[in-house]
């Protein structure tokens, strides 16, 4: 919940750990923010393409995107090179990522027994993820904290923790199910953020 003491989440706990060697290099958190948005739309772009291996391939990038997602924070606060630009950076590069998946999902279902209503959810999707930023930049400044809040957790697993089952949801042929509910659950989250901008400014 928010605006109570969170378990850090197992990813980021693995993040933590695997990003230590990267200290003593000249990578930056940045750097490592802009690879991650690469992998990211290239998985997106690879299930645009309505193939099957593609769309195999493109989910298991997109998963490995998220996951590494973590690592630009863990290594900006083991160097000591946290910044506002980078705080803003990966709140972007997440938005688009996921403004991404949505659209190269919709785009590559679009023949499939969804037809356009792939594309509608696509398009649904990508928009709530988009619009979900600035609401979760507001509960941040909020906060006043410049540490993510807007997602809900229990026991070190977080809402966001669902779309590592993306890979193996594609393997199994299941990706038009995915793309429903996860498009209805986009707009679901987005409601949710509102409302807990709006509780926390009424604090």
């Amino acid at each position: 919940m928010l605006g109570t003491e969170k378990v850090t989440p197992w990813d980021q706990r693995a993040a933590r750990i695997l990003v230590k060697p990267l200290a003593k290099t000249p990578v930056s958190p940045n750097q490592l923010t802009l690879v991650t948005v690469i992998i990211a739309w290239t998985g997106a772009w690879l299930l645009s393409t309505g193939k099957h291996d593609d769309a195999n391939l493109g989910a298991g990038l997109f998963v490995l995107a998220r996951f590494l997602d973590h690592f630009d924070g863990e290594l900006a606060r083991l160097t000591g090179q946290s910044s506002r630009l980078g705080y803003y950076l990966d709140y972007f590069a997440g938005a688009l990522s996921y403004a991404a998946m949505f659209t190269g999902i919709g785009i590559g279902l679009m023949y499939s027994p969804l037809g356009h209503w792939a594309l509608v959810l696509g398009a649904a999707g990508s928009l709530c993820a988009i619009l979900a930023m600035p609401v979760n930049l507001s509960i941040d400044n909020a906060s006043g904290t410049e540490v993510a809040v807007g997602y809900p957790q229990f026991a070190g697993f977080e809402l966001e923790d669902g779309i590592y089952l993306l890979a193996p949801i594609t393997w199994l042929g299941w990706l038009q199910p995915f793309l429903v509910l996860a498009g209805i659950g986009a707009c679901i989250y987005l409601a949710w953020t509102i409302s807990s901008m709006l509780r926390i400014r009424r604090q």
